[in-house]
C-alpha cells in the first residue's frame, strides 16, 4: 500500500523567521497520521527549519545543480541539500521548464545524481493548456515521464515520486477534474511498468499538483491512482495546509 504524499512548495515565499513560524504551527496542527508531509521552503530557510527537528514534517528543496560541485556561481548542489537535511527534492517544474529553459535531459541528470545521494526526486510533469486542447496531454506527459526515468535502475526507481501537474492548473484556480487527473495518473503508472514492470510501477507514489486546496483535496485523493498532492499557494498559510493534509480525519 503506497503511503499518501502531501508536500507544500512554497516558491519565492517566506523569511526565515515566517518559515519557522508556518512550521512549528503546522507541526501542531497536523492530525492525519498516515500521511507523509513534507515542506519546500526556498533555499535562504531550509537549515533553520531542519533545525526545528519537526519528527512529523519532512523537509524538501525546490531545485538543485546538475553537478555535485564546481564553478556555478549561484547554485546549490546535491551534497549541500544533503548536508542540510533534505530527504526530498522538486525536479522539473514548469515554472524551471518554461522561465529557466530546463530540458527533460537536465532533469534526468538530476534525478540521477539526487538519488545517488540518497535524497528522493519529486520529478514534475504536465502539459500546457494548448497542448491540453490539442489532446496531446498523454503524449506529453508519457514523454517526460520516459526522459525521467532514462538510466535510472528499478531500486532506485521506486524512491521517486512524479507529481502530475497540468501547467494551465498551476496558481489559476483551475484544477484538473478528480477522474480526469486520475486518468493521466493512471496513464503515468502504466507508463512506469512498461519502462520497468508492474510491481515497481505499483511502488511508485504519484501526486496531482495544480490549484490543491482544502476545498477539493478529497475528492482528489478518492481516486485510486492519485497517492497525494504537490500543494502550491494553499500551503503558504498553516491552517489551509493542515486542512489539506487532515482531509481524512473526521470532524
Amino acid at each position: 500500500m503506497r503511503k499518501p504524499i502531501i508536500a507544500g512548495n512554497w516558491k519565492m515565499h517566506k523569511t526565515i523567521g515566517e518559515a519557522i513560524e508556518t512550521c512549528r504551527n503546522l507541526a501542531e496542527l497536523i492530525e492525519e497520521q498516515n500521511v507523509e508531509v513534507v515542506v519546500c521552503p526556498p533555499f535562504t530557510a531550509l537549515s533553520a527549519v531542519n533545525a526545528l527537528g519537526l519528527a512529523n514534517i519532512g523537509l524538501a528543496a525546490q531545485n538543485m545543480a546538475d553537478a555535485e560541485s564546481g564553478a556555478y556561481t549561484g547554485e546549490v548542489s546535491v551534497l549541500m541539500l544533503r548536508d542540510i537535511g533534505c530527504k526530498y527534492v522538486i525536479l522539473g517544474h514548469s515554472e524551471r521548464r518554461e522561465l529557466f529553459n530546463e530540458t527533460d535531459e537536465q532533469i534526468n541528470k538530476k534525478a540521477r545524481l539526487a538519488l545517488k545521494y540518497r535524497i528522493n526526486p519529486i520529478i514534475c510533469v504536465g502539459e500546457t493548456l494548448a497542448q491540453r486542447k490539442a489532446n496531446e496531454t498523454e503524449t506529453v506527459v508519457v514523454s517526460q515521464v520516459k526522459a525521467a526515468f532514462d538510466g535510472i535502475t528499478a531500486t532506485d526507481a521506486v524512491n521517486v515520486v512524479i507529481a502530475y501537474e497540468p501547467i494551465w492548473a498551476i496558481g489559476t484556480g483551475e484544477t484538473a477534474s478528480a477522474a480526469d487527473a486520475n486518468q493521466v495518473i493512471a496513464t503515468i503508472r502504466k507508463t512506469i511498468a512498461e519502462i520497468y514492470d508492474q510491481e515497481v510501477a505499483n511502488a511508485v507514489r504519484i501526486q496531482y499538483g495544480g490549484s490543491v486546496k482544502s476545498s477539493n483535496i478529497k475528492e482528489l485523493m478518492a481516486e485510486p491512482e492519485i497517492d497525494g498532492a504537490l500543494v502550491g499557494g494553499a500551503s503558504l498559510d498553516a491552517n489551509e495546509f493542515a486542512a489539506i493534509v487532515n482531509y481524512n480525519v473526521a470532524k
